[in-house]
């Protein structure tokens, strides 16, 4: 789809570039790269070449969103997946919310991909169930962003279009269907209270997946949008961890 509006100042996709291990950052439904931005500059500063696309529809205008699906956005993925592969060695899918579950897809079909972040990973949101199967209206207000600490701006839309909510929903409820294929070593950040997607979807997701390396980890200072929260430096710090220990113990297996 193309787009009709400008995109909002802050909202761009970024890449940075580092060493030869890249991060596919995905922001979550109606962000933008902005709210994966600390994280991934973070990770730059360590070393690491980082890719984080702005999804189709999202930091320009609700109406560009309106027109967007779920295939536009897992596309963008796999656009800058392959843009990374050709410059590094091992690939890492990082995502927020929908992002999450976007990585999940990714993973189902790259079974290349060395790891899996998944933060507040997203199989249901309990606010918008009330619209499923609906058309009107149109155009729903949408609330402020989940974000425990003060003072913190998310780039966002005030309303979001009922089509997007319906394409949202239609990600959400294939993906338990391909859950046990994904065997990538994987990492779960769950917040402990979360007002958009109950902590109960990251458990499904661990429980379900085939990963003999799996790990869940709460955050407990932290609301839906933890890449901008609190707990923001200790993602970044796990992330690390998890991306070397994964890694290393690659390279003892070869």
């Amino acid at each position: 789809m193309k787009e009709k509006f400008p995109v909002i100042t802050g909202a761009e996709s970024f890449f940075l570039k580092g060493n030869d291990i890249g991060l596919l950052l995905s922001h979550g439904f109606m962000g933008t790269p902005q709210s994966v931005q600390y994280i991934g500059e973070k990770l730059f500063h360590l070393g690491y070449t980082v890719c984080a696309p702005r999804l189709k529809g999202h930091g320009t205008h609700y109406k560009d969103l309106e027109k967007s699906s779920y295939q536009d956005w897992l596309l963008d993925l796999e656009i800058n997946y392959k843009l990374l592969k050709e410059t590094c060695s091992s690939i890492f899918v990082i995502g927020q919310s929908m992002g999450g579950t976007l990585a999940l897809w990714m993973a189902k079909k790259y079974k290349d991909i060395n790891g899996l972040v998944l933060i507040n990973a997203a199989l249901n949101v309990p606010n918008y169930e009330k619209w499923i199967g609906k058309t009107m209206p149109k155009y729903i207000h949408e609330s402020e962003p989940d974000i425990k600490q003060e003072n913190v701006y998310e780039i966002t839309y005030n309303k979001v279009p009922i089509k997007s909510i319906n394409q949202l929903q239609l990600l959400m409820e294939k993906t338990p269907e391909f859950l046990q294929a994904i065997t990538n070593p994987t990492v779960c950040f769950k917040s402990a209270e979360d007002h958009v997607v109950p902590p109960e979807n990251t458990d499904f997701i661990y429980q379900h997946i085939s990963s003999i390396h799996k790990k869940v980890i709460t955050l407990h200072n932290s609301y839906h949008v933890a890449s901008m929260d609190n707990d923001k430096d200790n993602i970044v710090k796990y992330t690390h961890q998890f991306i070397q220990k994964t890694l290393e113990e690659k390279a003892v297996e070869l």
